[in-house]
């Protein structure tokens, strides 16, 4: 789908207004969801963008936008789970036909338990784990059969996405796996049912990259460049790293590979989910030598190695870096366009403030948008 082919509104400023395309995900403490439509609406004012990169790709709702109006986009995140989203929605090349047979088949097979039970299926009520016995049994059977079914890598990708999004709707959890309910959720009593994800038919100009956000940069070039890194809190109580990625979704891992691996701790994590194994430098908040925290220098590097005409860099208040950090890593290595300030207590819209300028605010529940040119 074209950009042209979206809408044809104009908004005040004589611009096309474009409609935000649908996405699908599933719960994430990364997703940009909310603020989507404001991305969409800075990537539709800029002139002469082609090739766009969604650089911290997380649940992938920013790169199935991007590849849905049209860019040639490359989805880059070190997680194995926005690998396997991403190669579902951007890259998998089969009719819906091929895939809703196998997703249909999936659906019809008998629980049993098994592994997935053992550890994550809860029995009776006041049981923390993260979901009913019931749904563990299905997936228990569903990813067992998948793994017999020697599907090519895009294909599994697409079958491996549909069963994370069905399990993602019957869970019993605040929406990570590092912590489970003691009393189940309301959703947890549904039947967990596979459906086909609403994948874009592929037009060979998208790329998924999974490891080193610095080897992408390296060997790219982007005309847009969108960066949301994992600044972590500036809650100096906190431990010196955050919880991460790898262990909130550790169970996303572990169905993906269906490695069946030791685990440990209340919540069953997998071994290489814990805090001590080393992930992002972006999830290391540490302080150097000299005094500065480690991400802010990776951050700095990382605006500066990447070769695009533009950066949009996603900021949310409460991170470490500090305002004169930021303005001093954008300004070293090119032009602020737009700093945007948008107000996510209030339905997101509230508050925004289009300026040159940095906004003044109190610092709390903000999001913001900085818009460079290199």
């Amino acid at each position: 789908m074209t950009n042209q082919q979206l809408s044809r509104q104009l908004n005040i400023y004589g611009r096309t207004i474009l409609a935000t395309p649908k996405t699908e995900g599933i719960k994430y403490a990364g997703s940009k969801l909310k603020i989507l439509p404001y991305i969409v609406e800075i990537l539709n004012g800029l002139n002469g963008v082609k090739n766009v990169l969604d650089g911290f790709s997380g649940s992938t709702r920013v790169s199935q936008a991007f590849a849905k109006l049209g860019y040639n986009t490359t989805s880059s995140d070190i997680s194995t789970w926005s690998e396997v989203f991403a190669t579902c929605y951007l890259l998998s090349k089969k009719p819906d036909k091929f895939y809703q047979e196998i997703i249909d088949n999936l659906n019809n097979l008998k629980g049993h338990d098994g592994w997935y039970t053992e550890h994550y299926g809860a029995r009776k009520e006041g049981e923390k784990k993260p979901f009913q016995a019931k749904n563990t049994r299905k997936l228990d059977a569903i990813r067992d059969e998948i793994e017999k079914l020697n599907l090519n890598w895009e294909d599994k990708c697409v079958i491996l996405t549909s069963l994370i999004r069905a399990l993602d709707s019957v869970d019993s959890t605040l929406g990570h796996y590092v912590a489970y309910l003691s009393k189940w959720s309301p959703r947890s009593y549904k039947d967990m049912v596979l459906k086909l994800p609403n994948r874009l038919v592929n037009n060979d100009q998208h790329k998924v990259t999974r490891g080193d956000i610095f080897e992408t940069i390296k060997n790219n070039e982007f005309d847009f460049v969108y960066f949301d890194p994992p600044y972590g809190s500036n809650n100096e109580k906190m431990p010196p790293s955050r919880v991460r990625y790898a262990s909130y979704y550790h169970i996303w891992t572990t169905i993906i590979k269906h490695d069946k691996p030791v685990v440990f701790g209340k919540a069953n994590r997998r071994e290489d989910s814990r805090d001590q194994v080393a992930g992002s430098v972006f999830e290391e908040f540490r302080r150097d030598t000299d005094g500065s925290f480690i991400a802010m220098k990776a951050l700095r590097r990382l605006i500066k190695e990447t070769k695009s005409h533009y950066i949009l860099l996603s900021y949310s208040s409460g991170g470490r870096a500090t305002k004169e950090e930021l303005n001093g890593i954008i300004s070293e290595s090119g032009k602020l366009l737009k700093a945007i300030e948008i107000d996510y207590r209030k339905n997101v819209m509230a508050n925004m403030r289009w300026t040159n300028e940095w906004v003044n605010s109190d610092g709390a529940h903000q999001e913001y948008l900085f818009l460079m040119e290199k």
